[in-house]
């Protein structure tokens, strides 16, 4: 079975896109707020490493769970749904950007708008 991360494009695309999203996320006035002191070097590289385990191109993540990695944004920041929404927003805006099919969209859509993924971020 070819996996999501594949279909996409490997390694390469992964980094592309998430450079690409990033630029576009800082840009958007609902949420570029939560990465004002964030280290997007960092950033980037752990969006990289979720990305490539979410689409299937790894089991391994070891990255901090979603939960931990986002109480204190919901917590003192106020990170809700309409956040969330408006993340996963740009994730499918730059795909969509670079090509990506809409079979291929609506994959990626699934995995990010996973209801339990949802409810991990906003710490539900």
């Amino acid at each position: 079975m070819t996996t999501l991360y594949k279909k996409l494009g490997g390694a390469a695309a992964v980094d592309l896109a998430v450079d690409k999203f990033y630029d576009r996320v800082l840009k958007d006035n609902r949420i570029k707020h939560f990465f004002a002191n964030t280290d997007m070097v960092k950033q980037r590289a752990h969006q990289k490493a979720f990305l490539t385990y979410a689409f299937g191109g790894t089991d391994k993540y070891d990255g901090r769970y979603m939960r931990e990695a986002h109480q204190e944004l919901v917590e003192q920041q106020g990170l809700n749904s309409e956040h969330f929404d408006a993340v996963a927003e740009n994730l499918l805006e730059t795909l969509k950007e670079m090509g990506v099919s809409e079979e291929q969209l609506a994959e990626v859509a699934a995995i990010a708008a996973a209801p339990q993924h949802k409810k991990d971020v906003l710490n539900q």
